[in-house]
């Protein structure tokens, strides 16, 4: 039973972005849920796997977040460069995480790369299966049901330099989410447009925000998170 509910409701946690010590709430949070689900897969060390969304610069960004991580508890690493290729065996030792943590970039380039290596419906059946994923700005997108907000008008949108089309995410939540979002004028106005054309509800959170998915319970951290659906802010 355990394992079916698990299925049914995957442990996730979005970040908006920034460095802003209010983040610190999500870290400790995220790794109190890595905690609790290695100690019910009589795990040992807490170890998260970090996914770059490109190579470029990726052991800088890989790093920092070693040095973040360490001091909340994660003990061991692993990087998983999507597109240089990764073995079976490299992909393999990335799975075999309490945590997999896709990175901010470039939101297209990332979903791109990530369906055409095959990890896309890995990292599904992952959080799935009872493993806790983290998405940080353009991963956020990705765990929504799709990244069209991610290019859209007005709300300094990512360049679609790779002509995606199948804009198609993992679907583990049931909303979308807007990182980096600014209480300005041209934000709301532009995301009430968004919203009003969109199916889903959408989180606008600022940096050093974000939300938490835990056993079926979505919890808002931080402050000046808005919540918008068929246009109006609610």
């Amino acid at each position: 039973m355990k394992s079916d509910m698990a299925k049914l409701q995957p442990s996730l946690v979005l970040y908006s972005g920034g460095q802003n010590q209010t983040n610190a709430v999500l870290h400790r949070e995220l790794v109190k849920m890595a905690r609790r689900s290695a100690r019910e897969r009589k795990r040992g060390p807490i170890r998260l796997t970090y996914i770059p969304f490109c190579a470029d610069g990726s052991i800088t960004y890989f790093m920092r977040s070693v040095k973040r991580y360490a001091r909340f508890g994660v003990e061991e690493f692993c990087c998983l460069v999507a597109d240089e290729k990764p073995t079976r065996a490299q992909i393999k030792e990335a799975f075999d995480a309490d945590i997999i943590y896709l990175a901010g970039g470039n939101t297209f380039y990332f979903l791109k790369v990530l369906r055409e290596s095959g990890l896309l419906p890995r990292l599904k059946e992952y959080a799935l299966s009872g493993g806790i994923l983290a998405g940080l700005s353009a991963g956020a997108h990705i765990l929504s049901p799709h990244i069209g907000l991610a290019g859209a008008p007005g709300l300094d949108p990512d360049e679609n330099d790779v002509g995606l089309t199948n804009l198609k995410g993992l679907g583990l939540v049931p909303f979308e989410v807007l990182p980096h979002f600014e209480p300005s004028r041209r934000y709301v106005k532009s995301i009430r447009e968004y919203s009003s054309q969109s199916e889903y509800p959408i989180f606008a959170c600022p940096d050093g925000t974000g939300l938490i998915i835990d056993q079926g319970v979505t919890r808002v951290i931080g402050k000046g998170i808005q919540l918008y659906c068929d246009g109006i802010q609610l």
